[in-house]
């Protein structure tokens, strides 16, 4: 059941859950497009240069089913290497072969530490609720039951400017909580590949 709800829940994952420069969602096997503000970039207002704003976009169409994610998120930089910020999400998989669909939704809070401007450290509690598909053994139909599952993921990342204001990264966190109802095998890795560009 497991295995079923993980794919359910990644098509990429993951982007992280999914991640980036300033955000973290992990997708498997999925299309992410991301934009938000590298953390080395000086705006001209003061206050303007603490704020981040971005999130993640995925989607996957991949053998019967079809998965759209979406992960907007702000950031606010305490100093520049300390930061926090929030995360809302939403996702929706269509099951092809059981005309089965699912609507996941919640959010998250996090903060980032900057270690060296290509490295940083990340902590993220994240609340989401899964609808996941249920059998009634005595009517032999099936159903979805809705559960609100918390996560600490806990981990880091490799960020490198790549342009004027575009930063490729890779991310890795794992869930420290390992709550009964997740989805997700035992201590697999949250990994996010992309591309972050600078408003």
């Amino acid at each position: 059941m497991k295995h079923f709800a993980l794919i359910l829940l990644f098509a990429f994952s993951s982007l992280s859950i999914a991640q980036e420069i300033d955000s973290s969602i992990v997708e498997k096997d999925s299309i992410i497009v991301e934009e938000q503000t590298p953390p080395e970039t000086q705006p001209t207002s003061p206050t303007a240069s603490k704020w981040y704003y971005g999130g993640t976009v995925g989607f996957s169409f991949w053998n019967d089913y079809t998965y759209i994610g979406l992960y907007p998120q702000v950031g606010y930089k305490v100093t520049p290497q300390f930061s926090v910020g929030g995360k809302i999400g939403y996702s929706y998989y269509n099951y092809h072969d059981t005309d089965l669909s699912t609507d996941n939704y919640g959010g998250s809070i996090f903060t980032r530490y900057r270690v060296i401007p290509q490295f940083y450290l990340h902590g993220e509690f994240v609340y989401f609720s899964y609808e996941q598909q249920t059998y009634d053994l005595q009517t032999r139909e099936y159903g979805t039951e809705r559960n609100w599952v918390p996560f600490i993921l806990l981990g880091g990342g490799l960020s490198q400017n790549i342009g004027q204001n575009v930063w490729a990264y890779v991310e890795i966190l794992f869930d420290v909580l390992q709550d009964e109802n997740s989805p997700y095998d035992e201590w697999e890795p949250f990994i996010s590949i992309g591309v972050g560009v600078g408003f």
